[in-house]
């Protein structure tokens, strides 16, 4: 391939990918920056705790399954209006634990077996603890891990052709590299300082 359309390939994959991912990069940047600051988001938490009550004969010992857990979990949700999904669910002589996690959300209670009382603790952590969540992935579940990796590969080539365009620009190069070579040194500094205060 010829140095004028290697470049010119270079051009076309640098400008359209980044057009096409420039939604995930600006949303990976600005929870990048979020999340390194959590006390942004320390006032917006909030937590509420709930009771009610479930017909203590449908708390079989052990059956956490079938049609108990199902019982349970749906009246628990109807009731409190949570829409997270069901991660743990556990039953024993005495009692019965139920926790439901989102981005940015948990929910969760232990039911008295004996008399069917429980009580919920609600916790959510608003719009930028759930954009945070998202983020990182947190119980996001497996298509948007998908999105994850996919974003990543998309900053990366956006990154490798920014990189290898300078190479072709004559007038700019050794000063783009100079900048390139002084932005990595720093970088590498800062990395292995906090790494090793």
């Amino acid at each position: 391939m010829q140095k004028k359309s290697f470049n010119a390939l270079a051009r076309w994959v640098h400008i359209y990918l980044s057009m096409f991912g420039f939604a995930a990069l600006f949303f990976f940047a600005f929870t990048g920056m979020t999340l390194n600051h959590p006390e942004w988001i320390s006032g917006n938490q909030k937590v509420k705790r709930v009771t009610g009550i479930i017909d203590p004969s449908l708390l079989l010992a052990g059956d956490s399954t079938t049609a108990t857990r199902d019982y349970v979990v749906n009246m628990i949700r109807s009731s409190h209006n949570i829409k997270a999904g069901l991660s743990d669910f556990r039953i024993d002589d005495y009692e019965c634990s139920v926790s439901f996690s989102g981005p940015g959300y948990s929910a969760d209670g232990f039911i008295e077996r004996s008399t069917g009382t429980y009580e919920m603790t609600i916790t959510s952590a608003g719009l930028i603890g759930v954009l945070n969540d998202i983020h990182k992935g947190s119980e996001t579940g497996a298509h948007w891990t998908w999105i994850i990796d996919i974003s990543a590969v998309v900053m990366v080539v956006v990154s490798l052709t920014g990189f290898i365009m300078i190479f072709f620009i004559s007038k700019r190069k050794l000063p783009g590299l100079t900048v390139a070579l002084i932005g990595a040194v720093i970088f590498v500094f800062l990395l292995f300082s906090s790494l090793f205060p």
